[in-house]
C-alpha cells in the first residue's frame, strides 16, 4: 500500500507535467501558464481490526538476533504499515507475553488522559489525592515527581523487589507507607513502589478501577485484543508492572506515541503531555528518562541494568542512551529488554517481546532501534 500511494503521486505529477493541446498559446517567460499543483501528501494508515502489511527492508540481521536471544516476537511498522514481524516456533501474532515496566509507560499515558479530562495535574501534590501524606514528610511530593523517579521516596533494592514486588498482597497500601528519605525533586531512583502510588492518585482522581479507566480511554479505542492487566492479590490494578501484551498489540501504542496521541481522526492524549511524558527529560539528574519513558535527549544518563535483570548497573554517563540513532527516539522498557521503541521523526515503531537475552546490549533499546533502522534504509 505504502509503494501504491508513492506511485499514484508520481503518477499524477507526471500527468500535471505532460504538454497538452493548446499549450503552446500560453505567454512566453515567467512559469508555463502558473505554478505546478499542489500534490497533497498520502493519507495516513491506521490500523483496523488486523495491521495492513506490506513486507519491506531486510531482515536476515534483525531476525537472527531475534531468534538467538529467546524472542517470542518482533514487529516494525513503518508509516502505520507492518512492514515486517518475526514470531519464534510455536508463536503466532496473537501471543501475548509479560511485559512488565513497559506497564508504567502505558500508566504515563493514562496520566496524561486523566490530566487532559481535567481530573488532576501534573503539578498536583499527590497529598491531594492522597490524605495519608497530608501531613507528613511526603507532602510536598507531586505527581509529576512520581512520574520522573524524583519523588525522594524511601528505597531500597530488598525492598522493593524483595518485599513489595514479591510477598506484599496489598500492593499500593505497603508503597504508601514506605516513607521519605531525599526532599522531593533532589534525588532519581528507578522506584517500583513510587509508581504503584499513582494507583492511588488515578483512582482518586477518577473515582473507580484503574483498569477499567485503561480500558474505556486508551486500550478498546486502540483495538488492543491481547492485552492483559494482572491485579494484585487485594484486588488492585498494579501500575508498575502485569501487563501482557503481544508485539502486534504494543505496536498500537507506539504508534499513539509516534503520532502526538493522535488516533484515526481522533485524539487520545494532547500533544503537549505525549510531548512532555515520552519525549522530554524530566530532570537534569537523568537526562535519559522523561515521564515513565526512557528518552533520547543529552545529558546525565543514568541506566537500570540491575532492575532489568543483567547483574550490577553501570556508572552514569554523558551523552545519550542511544547515540545512534535519531535524537527523538523513545522507549517503553520492561525486564529482560521488552522494548517498545518509537521514532516519531520516522514514523517508525518496534516492538521486541521474549526471554531475557545474555547482555542488556542484545536487542535493548538502542540495538532494536539501530537494527530495524539499518534494515528500513
Amino acid at each position: 500500500m505504502r509503494a501504491a500511494l508513492v506511485l499514484l503521486s508520481l503518477l499524477a505529477l507526471a500527468g500535471a507535467c505532460t504538454t497538452a493541446p493548446g499549450d503552446d498559446d500560453r505567454p512566453s517567460g515567467g512559469t508555463l501558464g502558473g505554478s505546478l499543483p499542489t500534490l497533497a501528501p498520502p493519507p495516513e494508515v491506521w490500523p483496523a481490526g488486523e495491521w495492513d502489511r506490506d513486507e519491506a527492508g531486510r531482515w536476515d540481521e534483525l531476525d537472527d538476533a531475534a531468534a538467538s536471544t529467546g524472542s517470542t516476537c518482533v514487529a516494525v511498522v513503518e508509516d502505520g504499515t507492518l512492514v515486517h514481524r518475526w514470531t519464534a516456533p510455536g508463536a503466532t501474532a496473537r501471543t501475548a507475553g509479560p511485559v512488565y515496566s513497559v506497564t508504567k509507560s502505558v500508566t504515563a499515558l493514562l496520566v496524561g488522559i486523566a490530566v487532559d479530562d481535567g481530573l488532576l495535574s501534573l503539578d498536583d501534590r499527590v497529598a491531594e489525592h492522597v490524605p495519608q501524606w497530608e501531613d507528613g514528610p511526603s507532602a510536598d511530593v507531586t505527581v509529576e515527581q512520581l512520574l520522573s523517579m524524583t519523588s525522594g521516596r524511601r528505597w531500597s533494592y530488598d525492598v522493593d523487589y524483595g518485599r513489595m514486588i514479591r510477598r506484599e498482597p496489598d500492593k499500593t497500601a505497603f508503597s504508601l507507607g514506605v516513607g521519605q528519605e531525599y526532599p522531593p525533586g533532589e534525588h532519581w531512583e528507578y522506584d517500583n513502589m513510587a509508581v504503584q502510588v499513582l494507583a492511588a492518585v488515578l483512582s482518586s482522581a477518577k473515582g473507580g478501577d484503574v483498569e477499567g479507566f485503561a480500558r474505556e480511554r486508551l486500550l478498546d479505542p486502540l483495538g488492543l485484543r491481547d492485552t492483559t492487566w494482572d491485579r494484585d492479590p487485594s484486588g488492585a490494578t498494579t501500575t508498575y508492572s502485569g501487563i501482557r501484551s503481544s508485539c502486534d498489540d504494543l505496536a498500537r501504542i507506539g504508534l499513539l506515541v509516534a503520532r502526538d496521541g493522535r488516533w484515526d481522526g481522533g485524539r487520545i492524549v494532547s500533544a503537549d503531555l505525549v510531548q512532555r511524558l515520552t519525549g522530554t527529560s524530566s530532570s537534569d539528574l537523568n537526562a535519559a528518562y522523561g515521564g515513565l519513558w526512557w528518552i533520547n535527549a543529552e545529558g546525565r544518563v543514568q541506566t537500570i541494568e540491575r532492575a532489568a535483570g543483567f547483574g550490577a548497573d553501570r556508572p552514569p554517563t554523558t551523552g545519550r542512551l542511544a547515540p545512534d540513532v535519531p535524537a527523538d527516539a523513545r522507549w517503553a522498557i520492561g525486564y529482560g529488554n521488552q522494548i517498545l521503541a518509537v521514532v516519531p521523526s520516522r514514523d517508525v515503531v518496534a516492538v521486541r517481546i521474549g526471554a531475557r537475552p545474555s547482555s542488556p546490549d542484545d536487542l535493548g533499546a538502542a540495538d532494536l532501534t539501530s537494527r530495524v533502522l539499518a534494515g528500513l534504509a
